[in-house]
């Protein structure tokens, strides 16, 4: 087992906090020392109150499970004698409301294009890696979210 920590720090910067009328930009830090701008999604909140060139929670989620996936595909791919070189992803959530008119993360499609050297794996080969990756994908097993993967090119 292990632990995985994030420091998330928001200080109030003017503005009618009462009213809603205040910045929701803030700042993620990791134990590695990275320093992430983060702000509400302006789809959510509005600018000035929110800040579109940071990243929002929704965008850190969709990317959370590309990386994963990314991740282990490499991993699974290195398993089966597939040098992966590149490995690009155009990775989108879409946010819907549930039943009781929350939103959430429904779906998330990944879209990777993966280069290799040498040895290419079949269609078959290359979705039979997909599958293992999304199984053992440990983002993926800790999510509700529909998670697909689909082809590109």
């Amino acid at each position: 087992m292990s632990e995985h920590k994030a420091n998330i720090r928001w200080a109030q910067s003017g503005g009618d906090y009462l009213k809603g009328k205040y910045s929701r930009e803030h700042t993620w830090t990791f134990d590695g020392g990275a320093v992430v701008q983060a702000s509400s999604s302006p789809a959510a909140v509005p600018t000035p109150y929110s800040n579109p060139a940071n990243v929002d929670p929704e965008e850190a989620f969709v990317a959370s499970i590309a990386s994963c996936h990314m991740l282990t595909f490499l991993y699974v791919a290195s398993r089966k004698g597939f040098e992966v070189v590149s490995y690009e992803d155009e990775a989108a959530g879409v946010l819907t409301k549930n039943e009781r008119g929350i939103p959430w993360v429904s779906s998330v499609v990944l879209r990777p294009r993966i280069g290799y050297r040498d040895k290419t794996p079949t269609r078959e080969e290359e979705d039979a890696m997909h599958h293992a990756a999304h199984e053992q994908c440990f983002i993926a097993n800790s999510v509700k979210t529909d998670i697909r993967v689909e082809r590109v090119g």
